[in-house]
């Protein structure tokens, strides 16, 4: 009887980007857990910045990623969670107050005053993404997490509101729909990344991920707990592979082969005898050249990127609050000796992110450059709270359905018989 059999729920996670289509299913293990299933990716050319250029191509790839990693996982999935970032997103904070009835919070109390605090004048052209709490007081006690069950007069919330132009996310709704999908959420591309990279600690402590992508650098800072800022920084990936390419009179390609086989940030950790092979452009013979020359290049590049970012720290105005420092995450945080640079560079640790408390097939997404992916599905998983008890139910149900329909089977045939 295969009706017995609960089907383990499945989610997706879809985040695409400048550079390639990232697509990932995974299902949710009785304990709760992410367990990745299935990996697909493409690439793609239809997005600058985050923004989509082009509707077809980003299509095309969102199909073909779909396509792999549902034969990777033997699922098919009709809804998938997706990521949007670039550079027309934009926070605030804003706040809300309401009355609290019966002198107890309890989580409607909570979503009023949410309610309350979404009451601020957005643009037309601009769609809320998020609405994340960042403190809660009752009656005047600030620093309160989670009130539900304390007692007072007044509730009051301290929000972070995340908004992104309506016609940016509506060409990601299509490209998603036109391939055959229906979106279960819309989410920050680097909260998403950020759920998957960091633990709970750092974000107490104060942290900010910083998702280097192939058109940009997204980033998301955490003060006590929640998040306090997002911001984008246009360098990622593609420049330094622009860079290669012109340094060193390159194809596109080979010089992002190089910049991941040979690449490094700090030239002074290059062995001053070790030589790479460089393809000629238009016909033209491959060259050997130090492997020095091609760290001098990068280097230039990786300087400007850790100084953006470390200025975008310094704006953001909560630097002092960054007791963990900064996770490094994405595609384009996996170049060697990054990390080095931004040690030497920022006044705060440094450290490379990959997916944590994920189960599967860990060692195809372990690295950064499927953070946002497999973050998407950590947050979709979060968002339901129905799939963590539906498992218990489900199978109840499926078991009495079934021995219903049996008994029913067996009289029927019985009253045949006899």
């Amino acid at each position: 009887m295969s009706t017995a059999k609960p089907k383990a729920p499945v989610l997706a996670g879809l985040d695409i980007g400048s550079t390639k289509v990232c697509f990932v299913i995974g299902t949710v293990n009785p304990e709760g857990k992410i367990e990745v299933a299935g990996v697909g990716t493409a690439p793609n050319t239809g997005i600058r910045q985050g923004v989509v250029v082009n509707i077809e191509a980003t299509t095309d790839s969102i199909r073909k990623a779909k396509e792999e990693a549902e034969l990777m996982s033997g699922y098919t999935v009709s809804d998938v969670w997706v990521g949007v970032s670039g550079s027309h997103i934009s926070s605030f904070d804003s706040k809300g107050m309401v009355a609290i009835k019966n002198r107890e919070v309890t989580t409607s109390e909570i979503e009023r005053v949410i309610e309350a605090a979404k009451a601020v004048a957005v643009p037309a052209d601009r769609s809320v993404l998020h609405i994340l709490p960042r403190e809660f007081k009752v009656d005047g006690q600030d620093g309160i997490t989670d009130p539900v069950g304390m007692s007072g007069i007044r509730l009051e919330v301290q929000v972070h509101i995340v908004t992104g132009s309506q016609s940016a996310i509506n060409n990601s709704v299509k490209c998603v729909e036109r391939a055959g999908l229906k979106v279960a959420g819309l989410v920050l591309g680097q909260l998403a990344s950020a759920t998957a990279v960091i633990s709970n600690d750092e974000k107490n402590l104060g942290v900010v991920v910083v998702d280097m992508g192939g058109g940009a650098s997204n980033a998301l800072y955490f003060v006590n707990g929640s998040v306090a800022h997002s911001s984008t920084i246009p360098v990622g990936g593609q420049h330094f592979t622009h860079d290669v390419a012109v340094g060193l009179r390159t194809p596109q390609f080979a010089a992002e082969e190089i910049k991941k086989k040979h690449g490094c940030a700090m030239a002074s950790m290059v062995n001053e005898n070790e030589t790479i092979e460089v393809e000629g452009v238009g016909g033209r013979k491959a060259r050997v050249i130090p492997r020095k020359d091609l760290a001098d290049v990068i280097e230039a590049r990786a300087e400007e990127t850790v100084n953006l970012i470390a200025n975008d720290i310094r704006m953001s105005g909560v630097m002092p609050m960054l007791g963990a420092g900064i996770v490094l995450t994405g595609g384009a945080s996996q170049l060697d000796g990054l990390i080095e640079m931004g040690e030497f560079m920022f006044d705060i640790p440094v450290r490379r992110g990959s997916p944590q408390q994920i189960g599967g097939l860990t060692d195809v997404v372990k690295s950064g450059e499927f953070a946002a992916a497999t973050g998407l599905l950590m947050y979709g998983l979060s968002q339901r709270k129905d799939l963590m008890n539906q498992n218990q139910q489900e199978t109840e149900i499926n078991l009495g359905e079934s021995l219903n329909g049996i008994t029913k089977k067996l009289k029927e045939m019985l009253e045949k018989v006899f």
